[in-house]
């Protein structure tokens, strides 16, 4: 059976529709804001080995600015925006030998400038209230927890959809 240009587009179209579906229904659950842009991010895994780059790119766009004007939780939908690019740079990173120290860098400043942007350039003071109230100690060990929950993405990546 062959593919055609315009199945490939319709496909990725539903699964954008699916994943800003699933980031909006996100803002139910607290701890959702940072499983969310996983699963998205595992959505376009499926986008990638389907449909290409070219076409994952596009989801990627369509999904992020549908987010941020869309979800109640902008936290989630900024993680997406900042983080949701990965499974399309992965196989690039892969290849290189220092791979895994870039892929740390990458995760930990795009973080750390989402957060910057989100509390100082959005005025989302609420956010910096939240990890104040939670400490340094825990705010520290959210951030190692999240290098965790990137790795096992980058895993399940790797494994799930073959990227190469």
């Amino acid at each position: 059976m062959r593919t055609s240009e315009a199945r490939l587009i319709a496909f990725g179209g539903m699964m954008a529709a699916l994943a800003v579906v699933i980031m909006c229904l996100g803002g139910m659950i607290p701890v959702a804001t940072f499983t969310v842009p996983v699963i998205c991010m595992l959505i376009l895994g499926y986008v990638l080995k389907f449909c290409g780059k070219r076409i994952g790119w596009a989801w990627y766009g369509a999904v992020s600015i549908l987010g941020l004007l869309l979800c109640p939780d902008k936290e989630a939908a900024a993680i997406f925006l900042f983080l949701g690019y990965y499974p399309i740079l992965k196989p690039r990173l892969d290849r290189m030998k220092l791979g895994i120290l870039l892929k740390m860098l990458i995760f930990n400043s795009m973080i750390l400038l989402m957060y910057g942007a989100l509390i100082y350039l959005m005025g989302m003071q609420n956010i910096a209230q939240e990890y104040a109230e939670l400490g340094r100690i825990m705010t520290v060990f959210m951030l190692v927890g999240g290098n965790a929950v990137f790795f096992l993405l980058d895993k399940a990546l790797r494994r799930f959809y073959k990227i190469k």
